[in-house]
């Protein structure tokens, strides 16, 4: 595993891309940005719009990544989804919020995904 932590988020975000395309989801976009924030993979999966964030860990000395994305981030993520939707027009389309685990604390990383891991956060 790459030592630079910039590299190991590029590292973890093209595991998880591997991981969806091989479980059926179509990559829109990787780290897009509005006034509001970054989210990490936009894609499609089936007829549903989803937004994706990836959480990487190199070991377990900080927690399990599943518990990296607290309420605060999943705010922030929240508004980058609803102004991607207004941008893009979709306002009324299905759409959920992913997060893929990357545990790279052994020689084999562990890729999880986890649909539906939390609502539509704002206010």
């Amino acid at each position: 595993m790459p030592r630079d932590f910039r590299q190991f988020g590029q590292l973890g975000e093209s595991l998880a891309v591997r991981h969806l395309k091989k479980n059926g989801y179509r990559i829109l976009a990787r780290n897009y940005r509005n006034r509001f924030g970054e989210i990490d993979i936009i894609a499609r999966h089936g007829k549903t719009l989803v937004f994706v964030e990836v959480k990487a860990r190199a070991s377990k000395n900080y927690g399990p990544s599943k518990a990296a994305v607290d309420r605060a981030k999943q705010k922030k993520i929240s508004m980058v989804a609803l102004g991607y939707l207004k941008q893009t027009r979709n306002t009324g389309a299905k759409a959920r919020f992913d997060v893929v685990c990357v545990d790279a604390g052994t020689d084999q990383p562990r890729v999880e995904i986890i649909p539906n891991a939390f609502p539509l956060a704002y206010g």
